[in-house]
């Protein structure tokens, strides 16, 4: 084998697990949900920015998942998903333009750990996970770029505040 090709070669097989584990669609979990809440969740992804937080929004697996996924690791908005835990009707949430979201209490405290905002008081419900990395700066943005969607596209059923 001819130096070069063993040297492209080597370099290749250095390389190819970082090129495997870089990019391609981010797996998310498909909620079972109503016909109208569907409908719903469809039209608000099909309404999120090409990009969040500074984020480039990238592919989803499967692909008619009602979600989206930005940047690596990925910040991931998902529509239709259940009541988070600890949340109830004395949790306090955090609001952004007009929108309250809430966040689990430690996460909220500990910028080291991810972060999973919901507007938990729209149905269907939507949700945030913020990976720490972009902490302190990316769930605030989210927040405010997701508010008029979620006002628009969601069905507000009682406030969060």
């Amino acid at each position: 084998m001819p130096r070069s090709t063993a040297a492209a070669t080597a370099l290749l097989l250095t390389l190819l697990p970082a090129l495997l584990a870089c990019g391609g669609p981010v797996e998310v979990d498909v909620p079972d949900l109503s016909d109208a809440d569907r409908a719903a969740c469809d039209a608000f992804t099909a309404a999120l920015p090409s990009s969040l937080a500074e984020q480039e929004r990238d592919g989803v697996e499967p692909s008619d998942a009602p979600a989206a996924a930005y940047g690596d690791p990925a910040i991931i908005v998902r529509c239709g998903v259940p009541e988070p835990e600890g949340f109830d009707l004395t949790a306090s949430c955090e609001t952004a333009n007009g929108v309250g979201y809430f966040t689990p209490d430690e996460q909220f405290a500990d910028q080291d750990l991810d972060l999973t905002i919901t507007a938990a008081g729209y149905r269907p419900r939507i949700e945030v996970t913020v990976p720490a990395r972009y902490r302190p700066n990316a769930g605030p943005a989210a927040m405010a770029v997701l508010a008029p969607l979620i006002k628009e596209h969601l069905t507000l059923v009682e406030a969060c505040d």
